[in-house]
């Protein structure tokens, strides 16, 4: 077993003190773990995130395989539950907390008040809508990072970051639809996730996008 000041002593080898105390002590909240929110979900872990709350309410299907990142012994599973063990086998010292619940309009402040980051991975538009207007609306203190845009095989390069709102980021192409017949594919999701999780990286460390 690895102890956590080995894995703290590898961290420092890779990031400065500085930094990495920013990420250990920061805490991101994560709405929706498929193919954006577990891929998201593990690359904070892999950098250092102390606390990690994860929600869905969704169990996995073998449909999911192709673009998240669950595997074939968690199918029936609930995400939440399985993406918190394969978080655990990349570092058992992170802070892991999981809401197995559906996000509706009568439970987003139970949900997400106090979050200072909120990283919005959902599929569904309507509930994409829903969470990022409650939390500009509702909660001043919240930086929202969502997702839209990352169907087919396009161009990898029309995905980006941009800063939309003083508090929103969106990251995608904002026109690849998957309800449009355009399937989603690992590259391009993938992308996207990573185009997610930097941003919430460099929010933690005080950057912006413009």
């Amino acid at each position: 077993m690895v102890t956590r000041e080995q894995l703290e002593q590898a961290m420092d080898q890779r990031f400065s003190k500085e930094v990495y105390e920013k990420f250990k002590q920061a805490r991101i909240c994560i709405a929706g773990l498929g193919g954006l929110g577990s891929n998201i979900a593990i690359m904070l872990a892999r950098s250092g995130i102390g606390t990690l709350k994860l929600i869905d309410f969704d169990v996995v299907d073998i449909t999911n395989l192709n673009r998240q990142a669950y595997r074939i012994e968690h199918i029936d599973r609930p995400k939440t539950e399985a993406l918190r063990e394969i978080i655990g086998e990349i570092n058992p010292y992170i802070k892991i907390e999981v809401i197995q619940k559906k996000v509706t309009e009568e439970n987003l402040a139970e949900l997400f008040t106090g979050e200072q980051l909120v990283c919005e991975a959902f599929d569904n538009p309507e509930y994409k809508a829903m969470l990022v207007n409650y939390l500009l609306e509702q909660q001043p203190e919240t930086i929202v990072v969502s997702g839209s845009g990352m169907a087919g095989v396009g161009s990898s390069n029309r995905i980006c970051t941009r800063q939309k709102m003083k508090r929103l980021y969106v990251c995608g192409d904002e026109e690849s639809d998957a309800y449009a017949g355009m399937g989603l594919l690992s590259p391009r999701v993938s992308i996207c996730a990573g185009h997610q999780a930097n941003m919430l990286l460099r929010l933690i460390l005080g950057e912006k996008e413009s």
